[in-house]
């Protein structure tokens, strides 16, 4: 819906037969100027999760992002690949006009259920509280990123900023965000988003410019509980032209919902 700033708008679709979607690329989920990859990834998940059908939740995401969009008017594309007991696979393609800006496969199955699991390595709840630690201002007026995440506008988010730089000790980058949405509970969806919600992980090395999403993966460990959800971000490995970014977002119960891994590109020095 265009205008709105709610998330539950943001990812509206309605059915044009077989399996179709058209939808509209909300001008308020943006960096920059263009739409933020994570909310077209959510997007992709939602056709998909509307087309299979049966309640099953979008528990793999991979998504190829083609080419870059603008906000406005778009169109969804779904095949069912399989639609089985326990598992259905759906084929999605987001359209603008005649290009593809992303192809993706979405793998739906039935998240883990409120139980512990039978192992878990979570690196999150040692390190980031379950709300925002005092005095961590979010996104808005006022804040260094406000030009760029547009997404504040829809959601309150919470960069710890003095983990957004390089490492005085040397170590990897390891990002720490709180983010939920405005005038709505976290669900899947955003959950998906909150998978690519950092700033690049390049800003370790100082390059902060424009770093392009080539492929992203992302995993759907359980359902979000209504609250903050912390996000971690970190890399394995800075190339010269190419970067890994790995997201893991924890619930407010310290719960592992989403992991992402993503492949970009490194910004060009002094963009």
């Amino acid at each position: 819906m265009p205008g709105s700033t709610l998330f539950t708008d943001a990812m509206a679709l309605t059915a044009a037969g077989d399996g179709v979607y058209d939808g509209h690329l909300n001008e308020h989920w943006t960096i920059g100027p263009k739409v933020h990859g994570g909310a077209m990834l959510a997007l992709c998940a939602n056709a998909a999760r509307t087309e299979a059908g049966g309640g099953a939740q979008p528990i793999a995401v991979s998504g190829n992002f083609l080419w870059a969009p603008d906000p406005g008017p778009m169109r969804v594309v779904t095949t069912v690949r399989k639609r089985g007991r326990r598992i259905s696979v759906v084929d999605v393609e987001l359209n603008q006009g005649d290009r593809t800006a992303v192809s993706a496969s979405v793998t739906l199955g039935d998240p883990e259920h409120h139980v512990p699991p039978l192992l878990s390595f979570n690196p999150v709840v040692p390190l980031m509280t379950p709300e925002p630690p005092p005095g961590l201002e979010p996104i808005g007026p006022g804040h260094p990123m406000e030009h760029i995440v547009h997404l504040a506008h829809g959601c309150d988010i919470r960069p710890a900023l003095h983990t957004l730089g390089p490492r005085t000790d040397g170590g990897p980058p390891v990002f720490e965000y709180w983010v939920r949405p405005k005038g709505v509970a976290p669900d899947v969806l955003f959950a998906l988003l909150c998978g690519d919600v950092s700033a690049p992980v390049t800003f370790a090395v100082e390059r902060t410019g424009w770093a392009p999403t080539v492929q992203l993966t992302a995993f759907m460990r359980a359902l979000p509980a209504d609250g903050w959800l912390r996000v971690m971000c970190t890399s394995v490995q800075i190339g010269q032209d190419w970067f890994d970014e790995d997201h893991i977002v924890v619930d407010c119960e310290g719960r592992i919902i989403v992991q992402t891994r993503q492949l970009a590109m490194v910004p060009a020095p002094g963009s």
